[in-house]
Formats: structure tokens, C-alpha cells, sequence
């Protein structure tokens, strides 16, 4: 039986087990937690490069892709967990060369933890640790520099009323939540230069010795999801 549409009445509706596809559902169900979505988007999605051209899927795009970048990621780990009691929120990290990263946001005890898709392990996603928002976004600082990269600004984002544009089931790209992250009111988040400039002296020693291999020096490996 093909999935149900999805009409909601209210931005604050959860589509009900109709609106999925069987697939779609058992993933749903066997994904519970945090770290099992993040286990999950690690090794069942290739990083979505976008060499035939820029895309941004729904979750249910994503899922019959097996790609994903940072957002397509978003929405797989939004959809999933939403339908286990987690608000659909986005981290977006803006970046002074403007190719921001997101992230799934979420709270567990109190404490904010993230899901993510990336090249680079260092920017996937991070246990719920940090006491603040903030505390989350600075545990990025480091591994997000490099020649061009360094985080400038955050903002927290619920879908839910972020746009009207169905993320979790078109066929379509979604364009209207890259453009809605964008247009959001950002925190500015000020870090020293000193810290920056010792952080990208150390990345660019260490890719010169290993052109090819991941960066493994950051302090915090072990807030990692």
C-alpha cells in the first residue's frame, strides 16, 4: 500500500505510521536514540559530493539515495527522531567562507548533543555534554578551521515553523530551508585570533605531512557521537 499524503493542520502534527513507506518506517522504529541515527547515517550513507550538481533532499529523497551532505543528513536524523519524542531542530554554523554546516540539534537530561553528516569525523555529531547551545557550537571551533573555514555565527532552527516546504517527504529539492537557514537572525560568536591562527598553523602542518589522511589532533575525540 503506498504512504498516505501528509496534510497537517498544524506546523506541530507528527505524520502518522501511514505517511511512510514500510521501509521508511522500519527504519524509524529500529533508530531510536541519538547515537543509533548517527551509527546509522555513518555507515549507510556515502557523503553526497554533488558531482552532477547541487541537490537538497527530504528524508524521503535522502533515504533512496543512500547520500547525503550535511542538511539531506538533517532532515534523515530530524524525521527519524521526531517520531521518538525529539523536537526537529537544526544547528546551522555559519562560516566566514560561506559554506555553513548543519546539524541536528537535540537535548537529553538538559544537556545538548548534535547528529551530523560530514567528510571530516570532527564535524559528525557530538554526545549531549554541553551545558548551553553555545558550549555545543564552540566544541566545533577547532575542526572547522582551515585556510578558509572559521565559524563566525549560529543559529538554532525549529522545522517545524521554519518553513512550509515538506522536508521529510518531497520528491523535490527543498531550496526554501537552505534560503530560510540563511536568512535566519545568527549569534555572532567571537573567538580569539590568537586560538584560531595556532589551530590552522597545527592543520596545515599536519596536512603537509599527510595530504590525504583525516586531521586526528583535536582534544575533544571523545565528545564525539
Amino acid at each position: 500500500m503506498p504512504p498516505r499524503k501528509f496534510a497537517p493542520k498544524s506546523p506541530y502534527d507528527l505524520p502518522p505510521r501511514e505517511a511512510f513507506t514500510s521501509v521508511e518506517w522500519e527504519i524509524i522504529q529500529t533508530y531510536r536514540t541519538p547515537r543509533q541515527v548517527q551509527k546509522f547515517i555513518r555507515t549507510s550513507f556515502t557523503y553526497n559530493h554533488e558531482r552532477n550538481g547541487e541537490t537538497l533532499r527530504s528524508f524521503r529523497g535522502t533515504l533512496r539515495r543512500t547520500t547525503a551532505h550535511c542538511l539531506e543528513a538533517a532532515f534523515v536524523a530530524a524525521t527519524i527522531l521526531e517520531q521518538h519524542g525529539y523536537p526537529p531542530l537544526l544547528l546551522d554554523l555559519e562560516s566566514k567562507d560561506k559554506l555553513d554546516h548543519v546539524v541536528f540539534a537535540f537535548r537529553q537530561q538538559g544537556r545538548w548533543g548534535s547528529v551530523g553528516q560530514s567528510r571530516d569525523p570532527s564535524l559528525q555529531g557530538r554526545k549531549p555534554l554541553y551545558r548551553t547551545l553555545r558550549h555545543l557550537v564552540m566544541s566545533y571551533v577547532d575542526p572547522f578551521v582551515t585556510e578558509e573555514a572559521r565559524i563566525i555565527a549560529y543559529a538554532l532552527a525549529d522545522l517545524r515553523t521554519l518553513v512550509k516546504t515538506d522536508w521529510r517527504f518531497s520528491l523535490k529539492n527543498v531550496w526554501s530551508v537552505e534560503q530560510a537557514l540563511i536568512d535566519l537572525r545568527h549569534i555572532k560568536l567571537k573567538t580569539s585570533n590568537q586560538r584560531y591562527e595556532k589551530v590552522l598553523r597545527r592543520y596545515l602542518a599536519f596536512k603537509e605531512k599527510f595530504p590525504h589522511h583525516q586531521v586526528t589532533f583535536y582534544s575533544n575525540r571523545h565528545q564525539w557521537m
